[in-house]
């Protein structure tokens, strides 16, 4: 079994490994386990946490969303992840291994990957004019085209439908509703991380 380190953003990211992520994998042959970073995310927090993982794992990953990512400046998402992986190599001097490592910043944060089926809010008892709501954002924008505006992160339009959403066992149970299969087919930076762990399986 391939011990894959998972440095998450949060509690909802954690939960998120640990309710969805750890089932799939594991019936690839991947045993993920999430170390919760506590916010204030930083390339060099980020590189810190997974070059502490790197020794003790056989591969490091992170799940952290580029919404509210400190210091990120005009960075895309894919320099981040460079920077991430020089960080990381940085601290581990001659054992670096880059096959180990594979940072990922969630494009634009987790709650996008809620919106491959707006449907499955039905599961937190959202009534049928708040999915309805939801559906019409999906409808206009791929989840992972909804912006990381303070005002239009996918967290913050699902807050102002639904007031009563609870990130962390709101965004599990949606989660689960939507399934894997979901998330990949409408998110393809997320698909193609999901992959890339699926593959650490086969080694």
């Amino acid at each position: 079994m391939i011990r894959l380190g998972v440095v998450a953003e949060g509690d909802t990211e954690r939960e998120f490994v640990r309710s969805v992520l750890a089932d799939h994998l594991r019936r690839r042959n991947v045993e993920p386990t999430p170390i919760m970073m506590g916010g204030n995310v930083s390339v060099q927090r980020l590189a810190w946490h997974m070059a502490k993982l790197y020794h003790d794992h056989n591969a490091v990953t992170s799940l952290v969303d580029f919404y509210g990512f400190r210091g990120k400046g005009n960075a895309t998402i894919d320099a981040l992840e460079a920077c991430i992986g020089r960080q990381v190599r940085s601290r581990i001097h001659n054992r670096w291994d880059e096959r180990k490592v594979i940072p990922y910043v969630q494009k634009h944060e987790f709650e996008a990957l809620l919106f491959a089926c707006p449907q499955a809010f039905a599961e937190i008892d959202v009534p049928p004019e708040g999915v309805k709501q939801l559906a019409a954002i999906r409808s206009s924008l791929a989840p992972e085209d909804i912006d990381d505006d303070p005002e239009t992160a996918p967290s913050k339009r699902i807050a102002a439908i639904v007031p009563s959403y609870n990130k962390v066992v709101g965004g599990a149970v949606v989660a689960l509703a939507v399934g894997l299969p979901a998330m990949r087919a409408a998110c393809p930076r997320f698909r193609a991380w999901l992959t890339r762990l699926e593959a650490l399986g086969s080694k």
